[in-house]
């Protein structure tokens, strides 16, 4: 399960990762010798060792059902840990030249473990291997080789607290659809003493912008710099405007530590989240009325981010067929399906959508974006690029937009080296 709390945990996964890519360059990893050299394989019955990042004891407890349920079935023994602090654990895992046989990947690591060779090219191998979203595929794919299958997903949705909206005089035919139609509403909600828009100050938020626009942080095969372009200009100034006019604010500002919060708490009438918000307002704020919408479309059209993990197989595991059944058994429909209703967590598989739509209909607009959606940066070594561009988002109502792409495409050509 994808978390809310972002932010906290990127700054952890770029401590891990420089441990693995360190442990790389010092040989006790990812060499090129150790790389070039297939580890032995084990044939017959497995013993697999799964390292999980879980958001809670139901992910947990559907994992290793699921996985007891293939073992028995195979003959195999399957030991599902959950982890602490996944990136940590993996990166001394693989310092230790000892990492687990399966693992969650997130996508915004995926690059720095495809390039030391940490991961097993295998999804390409999987029955029904072009049956995951194309977006999903794209997200995990290096170097042209799509390297893991994706586990489940998430996108972004503007979510509309129902009890504000209709105080302000506004209907279901008002629901925004552009920029133009966001601002308006925006206007008017505002008229009526509400902050209209919660929105976390990352570019895991404000990154839709520029998908609507047409741009993005990097060419899709993650090899060029794309920041300072016209496009991205356009979605920083537009968004730039919300906050000047304060019809947008960041939680902080609203005494709030996420969207989430901000929007249960009745202190903004709409903000952009995933699907995990469902869960969070029935624990936390459970009388509060609301709907999930598509986010409105920029200049370019529609745009949403989507967040993942893929079932990752090390490289080095000697049971790596057996890691491949494995993975085939956690990603049919029926198992995506029971992980769902576990702990909510959409599909990964298109074949999927019908049965989940016609299950939880109120996740539709989640799931229509995975058609347009972009996936995290798909290159290594950007942990310090993306944090720097977080601090000039979190500045943005009164920097120049102009300057803060200039540096994230100085930085990230360094970085693409």
């Amino acid at each position: 399960m994808l978390m809310k709390n972002r932010t906290v945990r990127t700054a952890v996964l770029g401590a891990a990762c420089a441990v693995l890519l360190s442990s790389a360059a010092c040989g006790s990893g990812f060499d090129d010798d150790k790389a070039a050299a297939p580890a032995q394989q084990s044939g017959g019955p497995a013993d697999l060792q799964i390292l999980i990042g879980s958001s809670g004891d139901a992910e947990t407890t559907a994992v290793k059902d699921a996985a007891a349920a293939w073992a028995k079935k195979s003959g195999s023994t399957a030991t599902v840990t959950p982890a602490q602090d996944l990136a940590q654990q993996l990166g001394q895992a693989f310092a230790g030249d000892n990492p687990p046989d399966v693992f969650y990947v997130d996508a915004s690591r995926f690059a720095d473990y495809a390039s030391v060779g940490a991961l097993e090219p295998y999804a390409g191998k999987l029955s029904g291997a072009s049956d995951f979203y194309p977006s999903l595929r794209t997200t995990f794919t290096y170097d042209g080789t799509f390297y893991c299958a994706p586990k489940d997903f998430s996108t972004l949705a503007l979510v509309i607290n129902d009890d504000l909206w209709a105080k302000a005089g506004l209907g279901e035919g008002d629901v925004p659809t552009t920029w133009d139609q966001l601002t308006a509403v925006s206007e008017k909600l505002k008229a009526e003493g509400v902050t209209p828009l919660a929105i976390a100050d990352t570019r895991d938020r404000v990154g839709a912008f520029l998908v609507q626009a047409g741009g993005w942080i990097t060419s899709p095969d993650g090899k060029q710099a794309t920041a300072d372009s016209p496009e991205n200009l356009k979605a920083l100034q537009y968004v730039q405007s919300l906050l000047k006019e304060k019809l947008a604010q960041f939680p902080s500002q609203l005494d709030a530590g996420w969207g989430g919060e901000a929007f249960g708490k009745g202190k903004a009438a709409m903000t952009v989240e995933g699907n995990w918000i469902k869960g969070a307002l029935k624990a936390d704020f459970p009388d509060v009325k609301y709907s999930v919408h598509e986010l409105p479309a920029g200049p370019k059209g529609k745009g949403t981010l989507s967040f993942t993990n893929c079932w990752g197989i090390s490289s080095k595991s000697k049971y790596k067929q057996q890691a491949i059944d494995f993975v085939e058994a956690m990603t049919t429909v029926d198992q995506q399906m029971a992980f769902a209703r576990a702990f909510g967590v959409m599909p990964s598989r298109q074949s999927a959508k019908d049965v989940y739509t016609k299950e939880f209909p109120a996740d539709g607009p989640f799931v229509n974006g995975a058609d347009y959606a972009q996936g995290p940066v798909n290159a290594a070594k950007m942990d310090s690029v993306l944090a720097d561009l977080d601090t000039g988002i979190q500045k943005l109502a009164s920097s120049d937009p102009k300057a803060l792409l200039e540096r994230v495409q100085k930085n990230t050509q360094a970085a693409l080296g």
